[in-house]
């Protein structure tokens, strides 16, 4: 037997072969990618928000078949469950326009575009050329565990995570001043509340 044959009948399968992890990771990342256009692209803001629910689930997914379960859950609890409910509530206290909203539309959809594609090309070009070099350590610990990612997040990302939290309870106190009727500020003598 020559080194090729032998080298292809010990790893079972390969780029001709797909296992089934693998065709699902393609088709869930085709649905997540096709869920993520219609995000974009949707002229009704309440529909793009649950359109972000599917991109962030079908990421959940991904995470999933990557065998990172609890980077799974995290997507699921903080984003999913977190983000975008106050997102809706958010819409829904600033009683922003539920359907079409010609006003919100600027219509400059090519610049839109050209600078969607320019900042994706950066961010291949960066990410590319940051993990070049960079090898997995498969003989340790899986880099999806609970364990490797805890130590990873709090040792490295504690900051973020923390102006996270303020930014989405600004974000909270926001949405409840702005949706006060003009009838809760204090009047003055003389005037009736009702």
């Amino acid at each position: 037997m020559t080194l090729a044959a032998t080298a292809a009948a010990t790893a079972g399968h390969g780029f001709l072969s797909p296992s089934g992890v693998e065709i699902a990771f393609v088709l869930v990342g085709l649905v997540t990618f096709g869920a993520a256009l219609v995000t974009v692209t949707t002229r009704q803001l309440v529909h793009a928000a649950l359109w972000l629910v599917v991109t962030l689930g079908g990421l959940a997914v991904e995470y999933l078949l990557l065998t990172a379960e609890f980077i799974a859950w995290v997507q699921v609890l903080i984003y999913v469950g977190s983000v975008v409910v106050l997102l809706l509530f958010g819409l829904m206290l600033t009683k922003a326009p539920i359907g079409h909203s010609p006003d919100a539309d600027s219509e400059n959809r090519k610049v839109a575009v050209a600078v969607a594609v320019a900042a994706a090309a950066a961010l291949v070009w960066v990410v590319v050329d940051a993990f070049r070099t960079t090898w997995v350590d498969l003989d340790g610990p899986a880099q999806g565990s609970t364990e490797v990612s805890g130590q990873f997040l709090f040792r490295h990302w504690v900051l973020p995570f923390e102006a996270l939290s303020v930014l989405l309870l600004a974000a909270l106190v926001g949405a409840i001043v702005l949706s006060r009727k003009k009838s809760d500020t204090p009047t003055g003598p003389g005037k009736e509340t009702r």
